[in-house]
């Protein structure tokens, strides 16, 4: 997915797309990298203005297009994606950072200036040894800056540079003034121009001086920006790697069909979706609260820009050695990334700032929803007022978990159609999008309130819902939502694992109902569930996805024997069980007597959302605790920490995209999948960071802070709902569309 999240965004796009088109093919690039290092403007460069693609982020009031920061981060990617040349990175970012500014003349001749094409470019803060003093009542800059992209064709440079005091002087530089000299660099990246300025004591008039322009701010704003067409790079090569592996062809098939290619692909389009992620809730937090700024923009920089030369190397390494010509188009992508990830600095000093922060701030995701839907937020904030004077009685059999428990407090918040909103009545409340928001805001606003689970019962009942009779539906979900009654899933078999249509239970119809036989493995919470929801096969004759029917079995009916599976922590959290001439009811059979894969598949989806939901639990606590433990070692602890919370808050960015494209009535994207598998990996790194660091404190099971006791519980997390490989298949097949085997 784009960037723009809005229909006007990715029309904005595609205009930038065919502009590029029309404008910027990349063989007419190649053709120009002599003049593009020398700083020279494209010869289209006048059309783009005209366009107004450089100043969509400008006020009107200068002459620019009046839109949002994001706006201008959808110009910024699509143009990185299509490799269009020149210095609108720069140019973009620098009207950003004086939109900062307070409102001076130099700020608003600035605005003016670039609303009306003058091409511009940032000496960022501490990039070269640029410094200020007073010489005779007026401002006296001398130095040299660090390389900057840009430099050569800007017409106009917005400087900063250290003070005697350490403040920061923020001005106008003329490159074409007297005492400036710009060193023309071979860049890296050759679709833009890099320099050196020499400052050799330049006299600054009031005039040129921009105050109120806050050092973090602007980097934040650049890293922000670059991360935009990071994200812009990445999603070329996912599209050119997606092509290639379709139509690339040895021993006589598509390489698309190679699995290992397959996961690699689905990778590339995880970590490109997490970049734009990141990217965008950067830009959408330029104008929150400093400490929200930061956390993103620290993100974005380790999330974005940071990892995509790794990764557009991959894309590269995919090509074959093809990929590593010349000719080809990847490495000038490859380039790109890598002189983005080179103007940010050091990745570590990101990571390290973010894994501060992380120490007392979280990363704020919540969706601003104004003030609509009055009478409802009313309604909702009444039913949990009440249930606030109320408490729970009965503890769960799973364990000391509060939103599992049962009794007066849950019964209330279940009789209002709270457990599962989005649910039709009478089960929830038909709650739409917005609505759903609106539900989770007033919770959150009551901490002590515990929002109860459904657990494992939140996959099945939709199913029940749907292919239920009325009197099943009446027997079963009242109860359940009330945590009286407990389920468990019967899918997974020793010979099939993930994969269920290979199942050999069999259920045989019988006068009144089914008797089935059959072994199933790997059921959490068997030994408490009073039903589960089984797959088991009806027509052995039929294709191996057609002959299943889907049942709902007693758990202490005859036949069933449960033996528990005993799990490295030594409890017991998986079962066997089996099945000897179990009798099901006829009416205990959902759907018709085949119709149980689609029933499954529907499960399967509720759980993969459920599960890709664990990011909300903060898994780093134990880091987050090291992090607060001053030693020589508490750096690398601080870097790790923020490293993790990058990629936590990605995940969560990336669900907020998906709930505001609901929110505009847009059909639903393949975020639960990328999310299941980033997940994942967000776990196991969590917990190598933390073992890693932790040191002696993993010698124990128990420790303080818990280390190993959740570690020993991590394959549950990392199996359930289909291995990370399983899901990258999906990725690969459903969305990227690869061909199968």
């Amino acid at each position: 997915m784009p960037i723009g999240l809005t229909p006007e965004q990715g029309q904005l796009e595609e205009a930038v797309d065919r502009f590029a088109a029309r404008h910027a093919a990349v063989d007419q690039t190649r053709g120009s990298f002599d003049e593009i290092a020398e700083g020279t403007l494209p010869k289209w460069w006048d059309d783009l203005v005209a366009q107004g693609f450089h100043a969509v982020h400008l006020p009107e009031s200068s002459g620019g297009q009046g839109g949002s920061l994001v706006d201008a981060a959808c110009v910024i990617e699509a143009a990185a994606t299509a490799l269009l040349p020149g210095p609108l990175l720069p140019t973009v970012i620098a009207g950003a950072i004086a939109l900062s500014a307070d409102n001076v003349p130099a700020a608003d001749k600035l605005l003016s200036d670039l609303a009306a094409g003058v091409a511009a470019t940032v000496v960022l803060p501490e990039s070269g040894n640029l410094r200020a003093n007073v010489v005779d009542g007026a401002w006296r800059v001398t130095g040299s800056s660090g390389d900057v992209l840009g430099l050569c064709s800007a017409a106009a440079i917005l400087v900063a540079a250290r003070c005697a005091d350490g403040e920061t002087l923020w001005c106008v530089v003329d490159p074409a003034a007297a005492a400036v000299s710009v060193q023309a660099r071979g860049g890296t990246d050759l679709t833009i121009d890099v320099g050196i300025l020499h400052l050799d004591d330049l006299d600054v008039p009031d005039a040129l001086v921009l105050n109120g322009i806050d050092d973090d701010a602007a980097w934040d704003i650049a890293a922000a920006l670059s991360a935009c067409a990071a994200a812009g790079t990445l999603r070329w090569a996912v599209d050119a790697v997606t092509e290639h592996l379709r139509t690339r062809e040895q021993f006589g098939k598509p390489i698309g069909t190679f699995q290992a290619l397959q996961h690699e692909a689905a990778m590339l389009l995880v970590n490109s979706e997490l970049a734009a992620a990141a990217a965008w809730d950067a830009v959408r937090a330029v104008d929150e609260a400093p400490e929200q700024r930061q956390l993103a923009a620290a993100g974005a920089a380790v999330m974005a820009v940071a990892p995509a030369p790794d990764l557009l190397l991959d894309a590269l390494t995919m090509f074959g050695a093809i990929g590593f010509t010349w000719e080809h188009d990847v490495h000038l992508h490859w380039r790109r990334a890598t002189s983005l990830a080179a103007s940010m600095g050091p990745i570590t000093g990101w990571s390290r700032r973010l894994g501060e922060l992380g120490r007392t701030h979280v990363r704020d995701m919540s969706v601003k929803l104004g003030d609509g839907e009055a009478e409802f937020r009313a309604r909702i904030a009444d039913v949990l007022d009440r249930a606030l004077e109320l408490r729970n009685d009965t503890p769960s059999p799973l364990g000391d978990y509060d939103h599992l428990a049962s009794g007066p407090q849950r019964t209330l918040i279940a009789d209002a159609g709270l457990m599962a909103p989005h649910w039709q009545p009478p089960w929830g409340v038909g709650a739409t999008p917005l609505q759903q928001l609106i539900i989770d805001d007033e919770f959150a606003k009551r901490p002590s309130l515990v929002r109860p689970s459904l657990n494992i019962a939140e996959w099945i009942l939709p199913s029940l819902i749907g292919s239920g009779s009325e009197e099943l539906q009446q027997q079963l979900i009242p109860p359940t939502q009330r945590g009286e009654l407990l389920w468990c899933q019967l899918f997974s078999e020793p010979g099939a694992g993930s994969d269920l249509a290979a199942l050999s239970t069999r259920a045989v119809k019988v006068d009144g109902g089914w008797r089935i036989n059959g072994h199933k493995i790997w059921t959490s919470s068997a030994q408490y569930a009073d039903y589960g929801a089984l797959l088991a096969r009806t027509d052995p004759d039929a294709p191996k996805h057609k002959g299943i029917g889907y049942f709902i079995i007693d758990m202490r009916a005859e036949g069933v024997e449960i033996q528990p599976i005993k799990t490295a922590d030594r409890d017991p959290h998986f079962n066997e069980v089996f099945l000897a001439d179990v009798f099901v009811p006829d009416e205990m059979l959902l759907g018709g007597p085949t119709d149980g894969w689609s029933l499954a598949i529907s499960t399967m989806a509720q759980e993969r959302v459920a599960i890709g939901a664990y990011v909300h639990i903060d898994r780093a606590g134990a880091l987050r605790h090291l992090a607060g433990e001053a030693g020589p070692d508490q750096g690398m602890v601080l870097r790790a920490l923020g490293e993790l919370d990058a990629y936590s808050n990605a995940i969560k960015a990336l669900g907020v995209r998906e709930t505001i494209r609901l929110l505009d009535g847009q059909s639903a994207g393949p975020a639960s999948s990328i999310a299941k598998v980033a997940t994942s990996i967000m776990l196991r790194r969590t917990f190598k960071a933390t073992l890693e660091l932790a040191g002696p404190l993993a010698v124990v099971e128990r420790s303080e802070p818990p280390i190993v006791a959740p570690y020993l519980r991590l394959p549950a997390e990392l199996i359930g709902g289909g291995t990370r490989q399983i899901q990258l298949n999906i990725i690969a097949q459903m969305i990227m569309g690869l061909p199968r085997k």
